[in-house]
């Protein structure tokens, strides 16, 4: 979908409404032949667009003009969105889907008001957003920085928000891939041979970035980005020789790599590519955590332009309350 000269361009590749009191805005449909299946018999999805929304709406031919506030606007515009989606998988739709795109829009349309970082995903049920100071700089530095590195304890959402902008910066298309890289290491623990083929043995160590991912796109449609190669998970191992244009690549776990593995990593970079790297420093598995390729790379790297490093804290966990009062005893004591 296009849009008028009305609206303008973000550096992260989407669409950003000026914000005026008013606002008249001219789409183009994705597909003109499936203008009657978006409009509804009589054009009945058109009037309850309407009527949800407070705007007016003309048809004509493969586009739409809408106008009305400029929060209504945009709330029409995110629906026309979600119901050309819809249209991708389905030959029809239904009223209840086009009731359940305006209030997903409405929930969205909210949460920006409260907060301008709002990450946009591809699932109607999440609205996703940053909820504490450190998580906000997170997300500037993921949107400003071509290499990021997070350093945090267990919940304060290193590995939740990376996944999320990957998805977002897919939907706009800002991107064509999203990789996904752990290294399989264990967590202390000796899990000897796994059956099954590469795929299946790798899962449990990805099994994280994909329970993120479940939350923010459906099980069929991670299905068919898996199958089309656009999200890609493998084990750090199987990334050495390659050149990784055009793509957002997470590095979870990072504290488990040595040296070698963290450069061999840092040198897949692209380009049109971003890279995120999380880690905890607090948590590493290597025989000799001393040799921790994360802990290595923040201290070379510390004073390079271009890479952003943020350190999340105690006060940006949450999870469960219970989580952070966990992480505080620990730290209050040495347990290797």
């Amino acid at each position: 979908m296009t849009r008028s000269p009305s609206s303008r361009g973000r550096k992260d590749g989407s669409a950003a409404l000026e914000y005026n009191s008013t606002l008249e805005l001219t789409i183009t449909l994705d597909d003109a032949a499936r203008r009657a299946a978006l409009f509804g018999s009589g054009d009945r999805h058109l009037r309850m667009i309407r009527g949800a929304l407070g705007v007016q709406i003309t048809a004509r031919d493969s586009s739409l003009k809408i106008a009305g506030t400029t929060q209504a606007v945009g709330r029409a515009v995110t629906v026309i969105e979600e119901l050309q989606r819809g249209l991708r998988d389905h030959d029809d739709l239904t009223d209840d889907e086009v009731i359940e795109a305006i209030a997903f829009a409405s929930r969205l349309g909210e949460a920006k008001e409260r907060d301008d970082q709002v990450i946009e995903v591809y699932t109607r049920q999440a609205v996703i957003s940053p909820r504490t100071e450190g998580q906000r700089a997170y997300i500037k530095a993921i949107q400003g920085r071509d290499l990021v590195f997070c350093v945090g304890p267990a919940g304060t959402g290193k590995t939740y928000l990376a996944v999320a902008m990957a998805v977002s910066f897919l939907k706009v298309g800002a991107i064509q891939r999203i990789v996904l890289v752990r290294p399989a290491v264990e967590a202390g623990e000796k899990l000897g041979f796994l059956p099954g083929d590469m795929q299946a043995k790798v899962n449990p160590y990805l099994r994280p970035l994909f329970d993120a991912m479940h939350d923010m796109m459906s099980y069929d449609q991670i299905k068919r980005f898996i199958a089309n190669d656009v999200v890609e998970v493998a084990p750090l191992a199987f990334m050495r020789g390659r050149t990784l244009n055009n793509s957002l690549i997470i590095l979870d776990e990072a504290q488990n790599t040595t040296c070698s593995q963290m450069l061999m990593f840092l040198t897949r970079l692209g380009n049109h590519s971003k890279m995120i790297v999380t880690g905890d420093d607090s948590q590493i598995d290597l025989e000799k955590p001393e040799t921790s390729g994360f802990t290595d790379a923040l201290r070379r790297l510390k004073d390079m332009q271009d890479i952003a490093i943020v350190r999340l804290q105690r006060c940006d966990i949450v999870r469960h309350p219970l989580v952070q009062n966990i992480v505080n005893a620990y730290a209050n004591e040495r347990y290797r």
